[in-house]
């Protein structure tokens, strides 16, 4: 699945080069010299679009020279999906071409890494370019295959790139948008990233998407790392796993997030006391909640969850989007129809087709410690898992780049 990702910075098309998807595969310097010649025609260019080629660390260099040409104007570059059919090792050649000439860009603002397989192979040359990263401040980099290692080096690369920026404030723009979705993150890499995220505290938008993350990680995530955010405005863990652990934490924080106007917790296994023990919280600050788009499908949601829902979607006067699909709940229900009949007197707003519903399960138990079999395994106390990433800090801190 292609990561799709529309960052409208008002870049005219005759400040713009691309040559997206056109399957071009750059293995020499013949190959690729056409291109770079007409680029080098070009003035004032802001943005280059070289996604969906495959290239080989040749002619990386050679194109990645080009961009100095465009030092003072360049502002957006797009390096999704150029490695399609590469010897793994050629990869992070390519990138240690790359990255020192987008560090040399003091207007760059939007990087777009997605879709190509970085795995562990390619993690020094990438640690090294966020930890030293000072303008980016939308940093897209979903579907790389990191895995939890990686990804943990990524968390602490994210708050060196924090303390460069804090040190350098004239010449450097706060991190805004962090995107990692789809990277198998895992529980193993959530300290580190709770630390990166905490440390760059002008972030409104944070992609975490389909990582495997288990609830003891998203609690730490949440707890540790996002609830610092008093700016964000976009969260989406989409598809990781909460149960009752990442169902407190959210519950806990939502609070702390009085910019926030979009959440996804779509696929995320709150179950129906995690669903009723975040609405709850949610209730509680609806009247000054800024929400636009709340997505909570496929969370074994039940009835009780949907009249709460019900009692306080009125006083969300901005939202435009509640997405409940795919829950326990019956479709002719009266607080369905309760909840189409806010949005018709709010004059905006959908609730999504619930096409794809569960059938209300009236024998079935909740059982939450066959839910927390790993949890129980991995209990801590949030005074250990605080010293602990407090340790973490001043490691990081005392490692100068």
């Amino acid at each position: 699945m292609t990561t799709i990702h529309n960052r409208d910075l008002g870049i005219s098309e005759e400040h713009s080069f691309s040559i997206k998807n056109k399957g071009i595969k750059f293995d020499t310097e013949d190959d690729i010299k056409p291109y770079i010649e007409e680029l080098s025609k070009l003035e004032n260019i802001a943005k280059i679009d070289i996604s969906g080629n495959t290239i080989s660390p040749e002619c990386s260099k050679l194109l990645a020279q080009t961009f100095l040409k465009f030092k003072d104007t360049l502002r957006d570059v797009n390096l999704q999906d150029i490695y399609t059919s590469r010897d793994r090792f050629e990869i992070p050649k390519s990138l240690g071409e790359f990255f020192p000439i987008l560090l040399q860009l003091p207007n760059l603002s939007v990087l777009n890494l997605s879709d190509n397989a970085f795995g562990q192979d390619a993690i020094d040359v990438l640690e090294d370019f966020i930890s030293k990263s000072k303008t980016i401040e939308y940093f897209i980099m979903s579907n790389n295959g990191l895995g939890p290692f990686s990804g943990a080096r990524v968390g602490k690369a994210l708050y060196k790139s924090a303390k460069l920026r804090e040190n350098d404030s004239e010449n450097s723009k706060p991190l805004k948008a962090f995107w990692c979705g789809r990277n198998r993150l895992e529980n193993g890499s959530c300290e580190a990233l709770s630390i990166g995220f905490k440390a760059n505290k002008s972030l409104e938008e944070i992609k975490l998407y389909q990582n495997g993350i288990r609830p003891i990680g998203i609690a730490k995530l949440i707890n540790f790392g996002l609830s610092s955010l008093k700016n964000l405005k976009i969260l989406d863990l989409q598809d990781n796993t909460f149960t009752l652990p990442g169902s407190y934490a959210l519950a806990e924080n939502i609070k702390n997030w009085p910019e926030l106007i979009e959440l996804n917790i779509n696929d995320c296994l709150l179950k129906s006391k995690g669903c009723k023990i975040f609405l709850d919280k949610l209730s509680q600050i609806s009247d000054i909640s800024k929400l636009e788009i709340i997505r909570l499908q496929y969370n074994e949601l039940e009835s009780d969850s949907l009249e709460l829902i019900s009692k306080f979607l009125s006083n969300l006067n901005q939202i435009t989007a509640l997405e409940l699909n795919g829950n326990r709940f019956e479709e002719d229900s009266e607080f369905v129809e309760k909840i189409n009949e806010t949005f018709e007197e709010l004059g905006h707003g959908i609730l999504d087709d619930l096409d794809d519903l569960e059938e209300p399960d009236s024998d079935e138990e909740e059982d939450d410690d066959d839910d927390s079999e790993d949890e129980e395994a991995e209990e801590e106390s949030n005074d250990e898992i605080n010293e602990r990433l407090t340790q973490l800090e001043k490691e990081l801190s005392e490692t100068h780049i």
